[in-house]
């Protein structure tokens, strides 16, 4: 376990989950730490019903990936890839909750790219994602370059903050501790599969040592 929580990039830099200034890139955000609770925020649902984290977890263990949005290629090859690894995190009782700024209707855009079966959740108002210390301001010169690539974030969003998400991998146990994170500040870099696959399987394995079975 030690040994996986060592290549979390986020332990080095962490700090307080609700700054009231979004920082200016994403070399700046401050995650939260390894051994924090889940923080609550609102989030909406593919049909656009309000909830929160604490109810779509409900108090089971979980996987919880943070990504741009359905129009980043990035993301949408590691949510495809992580399907390779759904069944098995399953098996050791995980739920796949997949978390963006884009508003339920772009929700459905990505459900239907790889026909992905975990649950996203539209984080449009940012609140999640400034909750865990993962969000930043994109710039002036970062938008126009994407526009001219044809990506509108107050579209997606359906909101004026131009916030993102640094990428990230977190790994919740059923008592809402964050066990595992990977959060790298390059949105090109992406933890691979096999090991949040090797991750699920020491956080679950550390779970029974401590409640063994009967």
């Amino acid at each position: 376990m030690r040994l996986l929580v060592s290549i979390v990039l986020a332990a080095s830099i962490g700090g307080s989950a609700y700054a009231a200034e979004l920082p200016p890139a994403p070399e700046q955000v401050r995650p939260l730490l390894l051994g924090s609770h889940l923080p609550d925020a609102p989030v909406r649902n593919i049909d656009g019903e309000s909830t929160s984290l604490f109810k779509a977890v409900a108090g089971k263990p979980a996987v919880l990936v943070f990504y741009r949005g359905g129009w980043c290629p990035y993301c949408n090859l590691q949510l495809s890839e992580l399907r390779l690894v759904e069944k098995d995190l399953q098996a050791l009782g995980y739920q796949m909750i997949a978390i963006s700024p884009d508003r339920p209707e772009e929700l459905r855009k990505t459900l239907g790219k790889d026909e992905l079966s975990y649950t996203l959740l539209s984080d449009s108002t940012a609140a999640a994602i400034k909750a865990f210390g993962i969000a930043y301001r994109v710039d002036k010169p970062t938008l126009a370059k994407l526009v001219g690539f044809g990506i509108d974030l107050e579209k997606a969003s359906g909101e004026s903050h131009h916030a993102l998400p640094v990428p990230a991998v977190y790994i919740v146990d059923g008592e809402g501790v964050l066990q595992f994170s990977y959060v790298h500040p390059d949105y090109r870099v992406r933890v691979p599969s096999e090991v949040v696959l090797a991750a699920a399987k020491a956080v679950a394995g550390h779970r029974h040592v401590l409640q063994p079975k009967s």
